[in-house]
């Protein structure tokens, strides 16, 4: 048998790789060799591990949603939480993922301060933002974590899921947001600050979020 090095294996940008049979030590292991500062994203899902690399239209589109839910958050009074791309698992369910940015809303009271999360304890984040999701395994790791709120973002347009009943089904409406069009809103600033630029396109979304809560 061939053994190869974590070092030896290079992802290119937009690629992932799979590996099968890896059990939980493997993939905990995996995990410390890979360490924290990274650029790579794992999703792992009843002993199979995806390494992906994100392009770095990814990685614009990801940061400007973040941006957005956070003046959605805002100038609703709404109190949160960031947790960025950490890693959350379980053992017990042999799932574990890292979302793009994921956000506790209803639940924040119970996690500030807390610098590591436990999924037997904590609960999962409410709101996890995901872009150009193509694999079976980062949705199964969601189903099984239980996330109740998951945002697609694949070719340039927003989708909502909501988890119901041990799967997602698609939603119009944010029950997060349930006064204002998210999907219409992020879809439009965030294709606006490709040729605007960020910050005019989060300034005019602000704007926009302030004038449907005034006529709400």
């Amino acid at each position: 048998m061939v053994m190869l090095q974590l070092r030896q294996i290079d992802v290119p940008p937009g690629q992932r790789v799979l590996f099968h049979d890896v059990g939980w030590r493997e993939f905990e292991a995996i995990l410390t060799e890979l360490g924290e500062k990274r650029a790579t994203r794992i999703a792992y899902s009843e002993n199979t591990l995806e390494i992906r690399m994100p392009l770095p239209e990814h990685e614009f589109s990801k940061e400007i949603i973040g941006d957005m839910v956070k003046i959605l958050l805002d100038e609703l009074n709404i109190d949160r939480e960031c947790y960025g791309s950490a890693t959350f698992k379980r053992e017990d369910m042999l799932f574990g993922i890292e979302p793009d940015n994921c956000f506790y809303i209803q639940n924040q009271a119970l996690v500030i301060g807390k610098e590591r999360l436990d999924l037997k304890i904590d609960p999962p984040p409410d709101l996890v933002i995901e872009v150009d999701v193509t694999s079976k395994t980062q949705l199964s790791a969601y189903e099984a974590l239980k996330v109740p709120e998951l945002w697609c973002y694949v070719k340039r347009r927003l989708s909502i899921y909501l988890y119901r009943n041990g799967k997602y089904i698609e939603s119009e409406t944010s029950p997060t947001f349930s006064s204002i069009s998210v999907i219409d809103g992020i879809s439009r600033f965030a294709e606006m600050s490709r040729t605007t630029g960020t910050s005019p396109a989060l300034r005019a979304f602000r704007q926009w979020v302030r004038e449907h809560i005034k006529i709400d």
